[in-house]
């Protein structure tokens, strides 16, 4: 039987592959998925999640290519199932989705030495921390969680995001779902809503955006009598391997 030949081109993904023992099955990534660092350092990059390098992911021939419904776009994808036996599309909109995404990938590969193996290990380590990660008694929190500045853009809680949030009782504002994809997803914030009032929490992203102590302040404004607070956003936007991680995150924040 033929070694598969897999170009990932979702961060999270590349980093569950790796985790699953498939970094060797690996031809292709974006420039965005770095982890791990050393299973990725050798592995052609065919440009970021919006702009793929079809002509090159072309030569590298894959035999399957992961996708993401929120990360990449339609014509991509389109274009990509006219060469590529097979195109796995994932689209996880909370921790909860994770296990099923495990189990996509694993039985994708199962042919694989030890991939059975290891997704059932990540499978129940995620189960656990679910189990244990219940929503915080009492009132919800309100939190606006951004992820970017000039302009200032939150997520929508219908995101993945959101969805960790929700797990320790932190509400995401504004209270608006953003659909399947597209930049309602990720609504942009000028600073004079009303339900910016309601705020308790401003929570700070370390990714896309890298925000630092410097940009505190900033923040500040938006929502006066809110705590502003940085977070490492990794843990709480990449899932698969990182979801259980992540989830002990929120944990200590609350605890």
């Amino acid at each position: 039987m033929t070694s598969p030949r897999i170009a990932s081109l979702v961060p999270s993904v590349t980093e569950l592959l790796a985790a699953l023992g498939l970094a060797p099955r690996l031809v292709a990534r974006t420039g965005y998925c770095i982890h791990p660092a050393l299973a990725v350092a050798g592995i052609a990059k065919v440009g970021g999640t919006k702009q793929v390098n079809l002509v090159k992911l072309r030569r590298l021939a894959p035999t399957h290519v992961i996708v993401n419904v929120d990360e990449n776009q339609v014509q991509t994808v389109e274009a990509l199932r006219g060469f590529v036996p097979q195109v796995l599309v994932t689209h996880p909109c909370g921790p909860e989705d994770v296990a099923a995404l495990i189990c996509q990938i694993a039985t994708a590969f199962r042919d694989e030495p030890g991939v059975t193996e290891r997704a059932a290990a990540l499978t129940a380590e995620l189960a656990t921390e679910l189990s244990v990660t219940v929503a915080c008694q009492g009132p919800e929190v309100a939190v606006l969680y951004l992820i970017w500045r000039d302009p200032w853009m939150t997520v929508a809680r219908d995101t993945y995001i959101a969805g960790m949030l929700a797990r320790v009782g932190w509400r995401t504002q504004p209270d608006a779902d953003g659909g399947e994809r597209g930049a309602a997803r990720y609504p942009v914030v000028h600073g004079d809503e009303p339900w910016l009032a309601e705020v308790e929490q401003v929570l700070l992203s370390s990714e896309p955006y890298a925000f630092t102590d410097a940009h505190v302040a900033q923040a500040q404004a938006l929502c006066p009598q809110a705590r502003v607070r940085l977070l490492d956003g990794e843990l709480l936007s990449w899932y698969g391997p990182r979801t259980a991680a992540g989830l002990r995150y929120l944990r200590g924040l609350v605890g």
